[in-house]
């Protein structure tokens, strides 16, 4: 397996993750989101969304982490990152998906370009919009959290492959993430394994 991707997204970060835990062997192919690179074929032939990041397979490319981390957990079921009893998998999605569907979509990369270039915001507004849908985020996010070690459990799951680059890009702008402590105390506690630590942005092969 191949795995496009991008030091710094958040998006593929997430699959890496999932592919540390789980122990599937797998390329990286870096993709540079600053030049645009997804946009541009050949990658747009393999990925036609043109976004990152894509999974290349013996069956063909899956495009969207999400779908990308449920196709692994169904091929790949050793290391499960969903609970096995249905209410319990539910609520690992509803938060899940609040991070990858509303909090990360509008703080992404081609949302910033478009604040910048088209709308003229300056870098200080540009950094205020990115941290007030953060931290109105977190705030919807931190009461749902038990005491850990992980967002449910004793066991990384897909909220916990969600939440983990979110918080990276939070720390990177700079939010003030003592009004949350939940959700640090899990960013510190995953970052102390090797699957997170492989996957950070700073340790992948295309980080500057």
């Amino acid at each position: 397996m191949k795995l496009y991707t991008y030091f710094r997204s958040s998006a593929a970060y997430r699959v890496r993750i999932a592919l540390n835990l789980k122990g599937i062997e797998h390329q990286l192919e870096a993709v540079n989101l600053l030049k645009s690179e997804q946009q541009q074929a050949p990658y747009t032939d393999k990925n036609p969304q043109g976004l990152l990041p894509a999974m290349e397979t013996e069956q063909g490319t899956i495009a969207q982490s999400l779908a990308i981390l449920e196709w692994l957990e169904e091929t790949h079921p050793d290391t499960p990152l969903l609970p096995s009893d249905p209410w319990q998998k539910a609520q690992v999605r509803n938060f899940s998906y609040a991070i990858a569907c509303d909090i990360h979509p509008i703080d992404n990369l081609r949302v910033l370009k478009y604040l910048s270039g088209e709308l003229n915001v300056t870098d200080e507004q540009k950094t205020t919009w990115y941290k007030h849908w953060i931290i109105e985020g977190f705030k919807k996010l931190e009461p749902t959290l038990g005491e850990g070690p992980f967002c449910f459990g004793e066991k990384p799951t897909l909220a916990d492959l969600c939440l983990v680059p979110q918080v990276f890009n939070a720390l990177r702008f700079k939010v003030d993430m003592t009004q949350f402590p939940k959700i640090a105390a899990i960013y510190a506690h995953c970052n102390t394994l090797d699957a997170f630590i492989k996957a950070a942005p700073e340790n992948q092969p295309d980080a500057a």
